[in-house]
């Protein structure tokens, strides 16, 4: 039945047969009680739903698989009666334009703020991380197709991903008028709203974010930088292009077979001395990293070239081998998720907050069945559907 999943929600700790967990602040206050941080748009007077009831069903609708305002509301009207009256609804619940219009009207920023800190605290597991632990997190942006404005540009995001927990812990919308550059402090100032420090927290972004004021507000903030570096850096991109990378020995090679291909991917780094090494600020490594697949019988090779300002000792070949692979699952862990399970670029929700707010939810879908355990995200929609 679909009451079940609000009970599994807003109970202090999940069922289970292993040992208890012990209870953290987060989970003891429950969905409700982090909804409530959220401000109410409405005028005070003649509200007759309670916000945070109202966004307790779209967080749990969206779990269960709805991919709409209107599923969303179509989920509400099928919960049993005592389902709605633990969330606060009387004998009325509210149509499908009032649900649309409260939802668009919500800030988007601070509702994934509010969701993320409540998966991130729930997401937590006793004990001291080892001694090579580094919390990677994942930055990249995503056009939402469906989402065309009346001047035909559309809604584009940029959020960032915990790599260790998949969680999708801070989401922005970018300017229409700008890029994401503009977007990477303010999505900073989010992360940290979240895990409450950067200090040690390595971010990798593609090549749109080998800005020296990006790293200069990174190091700023005791956290590190893995970046790409393409040709909007034409100078840091011939510099490390020509450095003897011949004489380099081979830090780490891997090789992958599957889906019809061989893929050997080899990692170099080498220390270099800034300022006057490379031209980019905080640089402690220059990275190459070569791709040769073979497909059929014909065989491709590609190189890409990175920094990072972590020092060898810190971050070894292949250390950086596994964080720049970690980049990937930003885009295949949640974007193409959202695209395939929740048919995010075929929805035209483009009023008000509309879009980053769906976007929203469906990032806390994800994470959440992550948390759980869950490996397939739409069978476990499916499954939520049918308790």
């Amino acid at each position: 039945m679909a009451s079940s999943l609000i009970t599994a929600l807003t109970v202090t700790t999940p069922h289970t047969t292993a040992a208890p967990v012990p209870v953290t602040a987060g989970e003891r206050n429950g969905l409700l009680e982090a909804l409530a941080k959220i401000p109410d748009p409405r005028d005070p007077r003649g509200i007759r739903y309670p916000l945070s009831a109202v966004l307790a069903v779209a967080v749990c609708a969206v779990m269960a698989g709805a991919s709409s305002f209107a599923a969303i509301t179509d989920w509400l009207h099928d919960l049993e009666g005592h389902a709605r009256t633990s969330l606060g609804f009387g004998d009325a619940v509210p149509v499908g334009t009032t649900m649309w219009r409260l939802l668009i009207r919500l800030d988007p920023t601070l509702l994934a703020t509010v969701l993320a800190g409540w998966l991130h605290t729930r997401a937590q597991r006793p004990g001291s991380p080892s001694r090579r632990y580094r919390r990677v997190i994942a930055l990249d942006g995503k056009t939402l197709r469906g989402a065309r404005l009346g001047d035909g540009r559309q809604v584009h995001l940029l959020s960032a991903l915990d790599t260790s927990t998949g969680l999708v812990i801070a989401q922005v919308t970018v300017d229409t008028k700008s890029n994401e550059i503009t977007s990477f402090v303010p999505l900073l100032d989010a992360v940290e709203t979240v895990l409450g420090t950067l200090a040690g927290v390595l971010f990798i972004a593609d090549a749109l974010h080998t800005q020296t004021g990006h790293a200069d507000e990174v190091t700023a903030r005791n956290a590190h930088l893995l970046v790409q570096v393409k040709g909007n850096q034409p100078t840091l991109f011939k510099q490390l292009k020509r450095l003897p990378w011949a004489q380099i020995p081979v830090g780490d090679r891997t090789r992958d077979r599957g889906h019809g291909r061989r893929e050997t991917r080899t990692v170099k780094a080498v220390t270099v001395a800034t300022p006057g090494g490379i031209a980019f600020p905080h640089a402690q490594q220059a990275v190459r990293i070569t791709r040769t697949r073979i497909i059929a019988g014909r065989t491709s090779r590609e190189t890409a070239y990175l920094t990072v300002s972590l020092p060898a000792g810190h971050a070894t070949a292949r250390d950086l081998q596994t964080w720049i692979r970690r980049h990937w699952h930003i885009e295949n862990k949640i974007h193409h998720v959202r695209d395939v399970t929740f048919r995010e670029d075929l929805h035209q929700a483009r009023t008000g907050t509309g879009p980053a707010v769906i976007a929203t939810l469906r990032n806390t879908a994800i994470g959440w069945h992550r948390i759980t355990g869950a490996t397939n995200i739409a069978r476990a929609t499916r499954q939520a559907n049918r308790r």
